[in-house]
This record gives structure tokens, sequence and C-alpha cells, in this order.
């Protein structure tokens, strides 16, 4: 047999040809208030924390299938920090030097599956780390659209706005999240960061489009799709 070989997942740049390799995936825990709230499993007080997802979990097309395992098949808009050099144990103050970029992303989430996950003190990728579930627009370079500390965002389900705030809401903002990072793990071209996403998640089902947006930036068009059968991944 062959050696397999294995593509490297991209995204689509703004104003370039060219494509964003991905590296990793990383996502911060817990940056909203509002969010720590609706789901009440955390003390306010609490930093935020990181977990990842692999890199073929990435959807670069906004097709997303509904996923095995699950009954309650979550969305979570957030932005998308792009990492452009190498970087670690960063103070805030310089964490802005290694961004790349910006985009859009999606967490999607199997939300029973990591509910049960939690109440049993285990990890969580059952819920997160999952096919398909990091859904991610283009990445708008830092010389067109600047670093993204304020503005809006907005997740709309079939039309209707499910998730609204501000990135001035986050709990740790842009710096702090990849200076944090930064101390745990060396940031390397490639890397990406989800922020952390506002209140207002729930349920999506086949046949649903979502439709997220960052002030500044392009929006993110999902649509989820029937679920695959099986064995279609493998083909």
């Amino acid at each position: 047999m062959p050696v397999p070989t294995v593509a490297q997942p991209t995204l689509s740049i703004v104003g370039r040809s060219d494509k964003f390799p991905v590296r990793r995936i990383y996502l911060v825990g817990r940056n909203y208030l509002e969010h720590i709230r609706e789901m009440g499993e955390a003390d306010e007080r609490d930093p935020p924390f990181f977990f990842q997802k692999p890199t073929d979990a990435l959807v670069a097309d906004g097709r997303v299938p509904y996923p095995a395992f699950t009954d309650d098949f979550q969305y979570e808009f957030e932005l998308v920090i792009a990492i452009g050099q190498a970087a670690s144990d960063l103070s805030p103050d310089e964490a802005l030097g290694c961004v790349y970029g910006y985009g859009v992303g999606l967490d999607m989430t199997r939300r029973d599956r990591q509910r049960e996950a939690f109440k049993r003190g285990l990890p969580w990728e059952i819920g997160k780390s999952f096919d398909h579930s990091s859904p991610c627009g283009p990445i708008h370079p830092v010389s067109l659209c600047g670093h993204k500390l304020t503005g809006s965002l907005e997740l709309s389900v079939n039309g209707v706005v499910r998730q609204r705030s501000v990135l001035e809401k986050m709990i740790w903002n842009v710096p702090e999240i990849i200076s944090q990072l930064s101390r745990q793990y060396r940031l390397m071209p490639g890397d990406l960061i989800y922020t952390g996403t506002p209140d207002g998640v729930s349920a999506v089902v086949p046949g649903d489009r979502l439709v997220g947006t960052v002030e500044g930036l392009e929006p993110l068009v999902v649509d989820i799709l029937p679920p695959l059968l099986p064995n279609a991944a493998a083909r």
C-alpha cells in the first residue's frame, strides 16, 4: 500500500490568490459573561481556558453535515485570530505583533455530549472536536482590516438574529488571549484562535442556514446538511 497523501487544510485570504495554511485550531472557553450565565457551568470570575480541535475539522466551504452521535447540535459564533509568526511568552503589549489577520468562525458543538463529559469530569473532545466542527470564513490581513478590538458581532439562523454582542464585552480581549495562550504553547504561523462566543447559543437542524458577521469582516454563511451516509466521509 502506498503512503497516503494528506491535504493541508487552508483558508482563502481576502485580496490574495494564495491560501492561509492552517496548523492548529485553538479555542477559548467562557469569554463572555452572558454566555457563562446561560450555560450555568462556571464561576464568572474564572479566567478562560483553551482547548483544541483537529485541523481536519475545518470547514471552508460553508457546508456542515449534521453529525452522528448527538440530538443537540449547537452553534457558537466567534471572532477568529490568524497567527502569522512564531511567538511565545508574549506580554499583551507585544501580542498583536504576531497576528496575520482575522476571520469569523463557528465552534459547532454536540451539546448533549459536552454536558455529559462535563458532569463526569471528562475531556470535551467528544462534544467539540469532531468532523466538520470548525467552519471558518476567509482571513482578512491586518493590512486590510486593522486589528479587531472593537465592533459588533451577530449571528442569524434562517434570517432571525440569535446572537448579538460587541467585541468589547470579551472578558479577555484579543491581546490578552494571545498573551495567555503564548505562555502555554509556542504559537506558530498558521495557528487559528477562536476567541469565545456570546450568549444566544441554540440547536440547529438540517436545512438551517447560519449567517455570522463581525463588523468590518466578510460574513460566514453555513448550511446545515443532512447527516452523511455511512462511510461517505471516506470516499
